[in-house]
């Protein structure tokens, strides 16, 4: 989907495909075929966008099998499908039975993950629309925080200045411009938007390497939309994309029903890292159920609210008393895209945990969850129409 910004540039908004499980070309193409198709038609729009997730193994393929790579283009094109931007943070197996702190790896200090990147960013130069300014592909923030000492630190920045070196020889090759945005995450080795901008400040990158505003996790970090922008403003760094997503919010931790229905979410697939707000300190666990279990060693207070790391659809409110963060998601629309020019081009809808939904929310078949993120969409196009963007 696409909309004119009252500066005359084109914002992009895409849903990630990283809520399918599909690791292979056959895979990927059904799922374009199947649900991406569906929710371009509950949408009723000519042109779809799809942020494209492509475990390792497929990535390596398309950057060098142009048999392959041309059906991929087939299938976007038959389907009324573009893409602008990937989601290169998980590596593989991201629908495995237990993630955990496996999609992190590998991280910024291995070789594997540069080289998984650039396989990337050779394919999304490759299917970039012809009219679009630039392509974006978001990465994990380095790595978990432990281990994570000076040695690693430092391979990553030489990793990280390869990148940026090999991105200006595919500029200059291919005449596209592609550009790698760190996805700050809690409890790993960049955990806010602030230390994006420090970690970046002073690197050889300029704008090839940059931000992914995630709204969620931003949130999660009770981070201001508004201080992060002027952040990376200040530090001259690109914010070169933002995913578009809700955390799940306590308002109050005592409350019984709360924690009852906190269970519903307390799934073992992912990582729901649970941050406690509270004066100057922020109060964190690696996971929520860490903070559900009574015999614990380390729980959190519980004296002020608690928002968990778990995309919940940005359209259905949980059921009270839970909520969820939308009210700092629409913030943060405010600030990226609704002043007088974009602070990024690139919007991504990024609910990758329909699956793992308290059973009674979870989506039954492929048409109820294309009906589930059409709705998401629904919505995010709404709230830009609300802040002066035309569909383009």
């Amino acid at each position: 989907m696409r909309f004119r910004h009252p500066d005359g540039s084109t914002v992009h908004l895409a849903y990630c495909t990283n809520v399918h499980p599909a690791e292979d070309l056959d895979g990927v193409v059904a799922q374009l075929e199947g649900c991406a198709a569906a929710v371009r038609s509950e949408l009723g729009v000519p042109v779809l966008g799809v942020g494209l997730w492509l475990a390792h193994d497929l990535a390596a393929l398309l950057a060098r099998d142009p048999a392959a790579l041309k059906r991929l283009t087939s299938t976007l094109e038959a389907n009324g499908l573009e893409v602008v931007t990937l989601n290169g943070f998980p590596y593989a197996g991201f629908h495995d039975e237990v993630v955990g702190k496996k999609v992190y790896l590998p991280d910024w200090s291995q070789p594997e993950r540069l080289a998984y990147t650039l396989d990337l960013v050779e394919v999304l130069a490759k299917i970039l629309p012809a009219d679009a300014a630039y392509g974006s592909i978001s990465t994990l923030p380095l790595g978990w925080r432990t281990p994570w000492f000076a040695d690693r630190d430092g391979l990553a920045r030489d990793a990280v200045r390869r990148l940026a070196e090999r991105l200006a020889e595919v500029e200059e090759r291919t005449g596209r411009v592609i550009r790698v945005a760190l996805e700050p995450e809690p409890g790993c080795v960049i955990e806010t938007n602030a230390q994006v901008a420090d970690w970046l400040s002073g690197q050889p990158v300029g704008d090839r390497v940059g931000a992914c505003v995630d709204t969620c996790h931003l949130a999660v970090q009770f981070e201001d939309p508004a201080g992060v922008v002027a952040g990376f403003e200040a530090a001259g760094v690109t914010v070169v994309k933002s995913q578009v997503s809700a955390a799940l919010h306590v308002p109050d931790p005592t409350d019984a029903t709360a924690l009852a229905m906190l269970e519903g979410f307390a799934e073992p697939k992912f990582l729901h890292q649970t941050r406690e707000s509270g004066g100057a300190r922020l109060r964190g666990v690696d996971d929520l159920t860490q903070t559900l279990d009574p015999t614990a060693r380390r729980r959190l207070p519980g004296r002020h609210p608690w928002r968990v790391h778990f995309h919940v659809p940005v359209h259905a409110a949980p059921e009270p008393p839970l909520t969820s963060t939308t009210d700092v998601l629409d913030d943060a629309l405010k600030v990226l895209v609704g002043g007088d020019h974009p602070h990024t081009h690139h919007l991504e809808s990024e609910t990758y945990t329909w699956s793992v939904l308290p059973e009674q929310q979870r989506p039954k078949d492929t048409a109820e969850l294309a009906a589930g993120i059409a709705g998401e969409l629904a919505w995010i196009r709404d709230r830009l129409h609300a802040l002066g963007l035309e569909d383009a």
